[in-house]
């Protein structure tokens, strides 16, 4: 499956991935950002055209997990937004956290959608962008574009990583599981072990 070799990165079928997943360590590290990336930025989190209708379908069984902040902003912008650039995302509460979160009794951020999941009310764990974090990926027409996002919020969850000595393609295996299938991670793995 692998077939080219870039500086800095490397070809994965229809995938180009940058070698920083292979490199740099990361695991999140809930007790020292409280789920800041849920919190600080200027969007919402990126949502894929098939997810848009999942949020839609399920928002009646995810409504009674969320804050009645976030309910007030689904419910005035909808489940999901579309950017002037045409990019679907989360809705945003007053322009801060996403309109999905909810906070634990210490003021850690939660993920409704995820809340609804684990209880069984759903079968949608979260949008794949959030699963995936702090790995994005930039759909082209011919192949995706798999980056790390570097952000000084996550900087506790790199120190965390590296003393656990976990690289960011094994932190966020599932996810990556989820977006590429069993093979692409296999070959990813192969990869990993010659890198």
């Amino acid at each position: 499956m692998l077939s080219c070799i870039f500086v800095g990165m490397f070809q994965l079928g229809k995938t180009i991935v940058s070698e920083d997943i292979l490199e740099k360590d990361f695991v999140c590290n809930l007790a020292a950002c409280k789920g800041a990336c849920c919190i600080e930025g200027e969007a919402g989190a990126p949502v894929s055209k098939e997810e848009t209708g999942i949020l839609k379908k399920n928002y009646e069984a995810i409504k009674p997990f969320l804050r009645k902040e976030g309910i007030e902003a689904i419910e005035a912008q909808g489940a999901f937004i579309k950017t002037d650039l045409g990019e679907l995302e989360t809705p945003l509460v007053n322009g801060e956290e996403c309109a999905y979160v909810t906070f634990t009794e210490t003021g850690t951020a939660s993920c409704g959608i995820e809340d609804a999941f684990n209880a069984g009310a759903v079968d949608f764990r979260k949008p794949v962008s959030c699963h995936l974090y702090p790995v994005r990926i930039q759909d082209y027409s011919e192949f995706a574009a798999v980056n790390y996002h570097r952000w000084p919020i996550c900087d506790d969850a790199c120190v965390l990583g590296k003393e656990l000595q976990v690289p960011i393609y094994k932190f966020v295996k599932d996810a990556l599981i989820r977006k590429f299938g069993e093979n692409w991670y296999a070959e990813l793995e192969k990869v990993a072990a010659d890198y």
